[in-house]
């Protein structure tokens, strides 16, 4: 008899531990494309000089441009010092645009493109430049990996610190329309946020044990997060207080893999993405998930989610591998 409760209670626990998985619902259609690139470099960046004409850029100094709204790119060289440069960030505005990267280069073009000079950095700059946003004819705003903030105005060739100290080394940062900026620790253990007209970082320890992975702004500039095992979490509604966070939410309960970044296409509708091709949907702004388990197959860990319109938007992974979004989806039953 007791052999038998054993046995009866190992499967009630099995019952209910299944119960729990919350396997996601698939989607019917994916509205994503993978792009066959002619590099097994990482892609890092991704901007756009028009509708049709973009530029993306990667490790091992790697750029490519594409006439076709990014269905096909070609690779192009910079005639640079033969070092072996991480471009981190691309960004255009019209035909004027930047590429920023690592060990420490910025280049600018005024042409689309067709020629590229490289500006002069200070020595004493704090860290490698991690991000360069066009802003406006002639100006920009360039961030570190320690969280230093500068801005020009005159294509370069002075800059204006914004920031009096820097945040210290970042895991990222992400900037907002209104150019705000979020910034998470390089241990995941604290982030801290910066408006426009602050003179220093605005520190904030992480609302829970679990180590913050990666945030950034929704659109109307509330900030989300993603933690370690796989959590979302969305403010309420003030960007600025950390006691402002919703409850934590696991999109798949029963997966462990890491969640990597986040962006809304619409206002309701969310991306996810993970590791090994991991990604996820809502069209409710958070409340339920749906799994795009076309892209499962994609043997890369997706970093990053870019959308420039609706109909435009595109995903970065490691090793070569990128999404570009067609259109096209359909929810499951």
């Amino acid at each position: 008899m007791g052999k038998f409760a054993k046995q009866l209670a190992m499967l009630v626990a099995v019952f209910f531990l299944c119960a729990a998985c919350q396997f996601l619902p698939e989607l019917k259609s994916s509205p994503w494309q993978t792009v066959q690139l002619p590099s097994e470099a990482t892609v890092l960046d991704v901007s756009f000089a028009s509708r049709s004409h973009g530029w993306l850029v990667g490790t091992h100094t790697t750029l490519m441009e594409t006439f076709d709204g990014g269905s096909n790119w070609e690779p192009r060289e910079l005639a640079l010092d033969g070092i072996d440069y991480r471009l981190t960030s691309v960004s255009f505005q019209g035909d004027e645009g930047w590429i920023a990267g690592e060990p420490s280069i910025l280049l600018h073009t005024l042409d689309g493109g067709q020629s590229w000079s490289r500006v002069s950095l200070s020595a004493k700059l704090p860290g490698s430049p991690l991000m360069i946003v066009a802003t406006g004819p002639q100006s920009a705003e360039l961030t570190t990996d320690v969280g230093a903030i500068y801005e020009t105005q005159d294509e370069g060739r002075h800059w204006k610190a914004l920031v009096q100290e820097a945040f210290g080394v970042a895991r990222n940062i992400k900037r907002a329309d209104d150019g705000s900026y979020v910034a998470v620790s390089s241990r995941g253990s604290f982030y801290s946020v910066w408006h426009p007209g602050m003179t220093a970082w605005e520190p904030h320890n992480r609302n829970s044990s679990r180590r913050i992975q990666s945030m950034g702004f929704d659109p109307q500039g509330h900030l989300w997060m993603l933690v370690r095992g796989g959590q979302v979490q969305f403010s309420s509604g003030n960007a600025d207080i950390e006691e402002s966070w919703l409850d934590p939410i696991n999109p798949q309960a029963s997966v462990s893999v890491g969640l990597l970044d986040l962006a809304y296409r619409t206002p309701s509708e969310v991306w996810v993405s993970g590791g090994s091709g991991n990604l996820l949907c809502s069209f409710d702004g958070g409340q339920t998930w749906q799994k795009d388990g076309s892209v499962a197959n994609v043997p890369s860990n997706l970093y990053k989610i870019l959308f420039f319109a609706p109909d435009q938007g595109f995903i970065t992974g490691q090793d070569g591998a990128l999404l570009r979004y067609v259109g096209g989806v359909a929810q499951s039953a």
